[in-house]
């Protein structure tokens, strides 16, 4: 399969989704805010391997995920914390905690690395599920590019209700205005703002996988599935993943 052309797949692809999927390979492989190129597609290689981890079984199967101790069935490229970030987040959503999070944040991986290990996470579970779905394979990890990360903390971003630090309403300004549509944005895309350009590279790989923002607040938006269809898959799906948002 050439780079997400899904000319092979069994049903007819939007040439919009292809075209997200390329634009998110490509960020997927540049140096980020916090994380080298490099470092990212390693994030996105410890994405994939997580299903493997024996750790990760034993824990998902056990009355609490704390009654079971060991090692993570690394690759070797990251800090052991933020492959544990890694890890849990893509096998046992559901039971992630703020003390957890306290705990991880204490051991040295910082507020803002944890928010752009999610961000990488998040694009590659949606991308891979989507070639999942039509039957295809999954799409090669792109080659990292050099450079340094940008090491930006938006300056607005503060304590207001998640459980990092992020950008309250009406406050994105200056290189951070363009982040938010008209009106209230959804929670879940502004708790991703203490970076930034996480919230961008979401924002574009959501409205073709979704909705874009400000049809997000609109009753009336609509593909070939209304507004109520997919909202339906949509709580089916997170309930099934035990999604505790």
């Amino acid at each position: 399969m050439s780079e997400f052309s899904y000319a092979d797949a069994p049903v007819a692809v939007r040439a919009d989704l292809p075209a997200a999927h390329r634009r998110a390979w490509r960020r997927l492989a540049t140096p980020g805010t916090w994380w080298t190129g490099e470092e990212r597609v390693a994030i996105a290689a410890e994405v994939r391997n997580a299903a493997r981890c024996g750790l990760c079984r034993r824990r998902k199967t056990a009355l609490s995920p704390h009654a079971e101790e060991g090692a993570h069935d690394g690759l070797g490229a990251l800090p052991d914390a933020a492959v544990d970030v890694i890890h849990r987040v893509v096998t046992d959503p559901g039971r992630l905690s703020k003390a957890w999070l306290e705990k991880t944040l204490a051991s040295g991986l910082g507020d803002a690395q944890y928010v752009e290990i999610i961000g990488v996470v998040v694009t590659v579970v949606s991308i891979d599920s989507f070639c999942r779905g039509l039957g295809v394979p999954p799409q090669p990890l792109p080659e990292p590019e050099s450079g340094e990360p940008s090491r930006r903390r938006p300056p607005a971003a503060c304590p207001d209700g998640a459980w990092v630090a992020m950008i309250p309403h009406g406050r994105a300004a200056g290189p951070d205005a363009d982040l938010f549509g008209e009106g209230r944005t959804p929670n879940v895309m502004r708790a991703m703002s203490l970076v930034p350009d996480e919230v961008r590279g979401l924002t574009d790989l959501g409205a073709a996988h979704y909705l874009s923002t400000d049809q997000m607040m609109d009753l009336r938006a609509g593909r070939a599935l209304d507004r109520a269809q997919m909202e339906l898959i949509a709580g089916r799906v997170s309930a099934l993943n035990e999604c505790f948002y």
